[in-house]
């Protein structure tokens, strides 16, 4: 079954429209919150097709991130009950919750750092740290340095591969999409 390759080229597609960076800001503003899909899978091909724009779009993709994060945070703490429940729920993700909770009084804003950066779900760290009661300051710097650091460095690999790193990603997109989810199941595993 191909997933990956096709929302590859579906992503490619899209990072030609010329709303491009609408879409861009849009898709990693609600994948901070509550959708799904990650957003370096369109800031990658993004940046593939306009690789002289790669900073700038690793910037818009980090601000609209971290607003959609700040969204989050607002759900956790001051709409927890009505919204952020069914969200969480939405993604049979209450265990999840649970266990962010407890790595909170651990971890604090170095938690939020690590989900800006890794496969942790974002979203469930931003509605978390509403939730919880923590500072919003410290958050928005946690969300900032986490998030940044995983944008730019795709930003930076991919307009460092240039075209030559496309028929490689576009080959082999199926398997690293694929060993993606399996690393984010054994990160899972691991920590759970």
């Amino acid at each position: 079954m191909r997933v990956f390759g096709t929302l590859y080229d579906r992503m490619m597609a899209w990072s030609r429209h010329p709303h491009a960076k609408k879409y861009l800001a849009f898709i990693s503003f609600v994948e901070s919150s509550f959708f799904p899909i990650p957003t370096s899978l369109m800031l990658a091909p993004m940046v593939m097709a306009q690789r002289g724009r790669a900073w700038q779009l690793a910037s818009l993709t980090t601000v609209a991130s971290v607003l959609g994060g700040i969204f989050g945070y607002m759900v956790g703490y001051f709409l927890f009950e009505q919204v952020g429940i069914p969200i969480i729920e939405f993604y049979d993700a209450g265990d999840k919750f649970e266990e962010i909770r407890f790595w909170f009084e651990e971890y604090g804003v170095w938690l939020v750092v690590l989900a800006g950066l890794t496969p942790i779900p974002y979203k469930l760290c931003t509605i978390a740290s509403g939730a919880l009661g923590m500072a919003l300051i410290p958050f928005v710097i946690a969300s900032l340095v986490g998030r940044s650091s995983q944008f730019f460095l795709v930003a930076f690999l991919v307009s460092w591969g240039g075209e030559k790193i496309e028929p490689v990603l576009h080959k082999w997109m199926e398997v690293i999409g694929w060993i993606c989810i399996g690393l984010a199941v054994v990160v899972y595993l691991l920590v759970r």
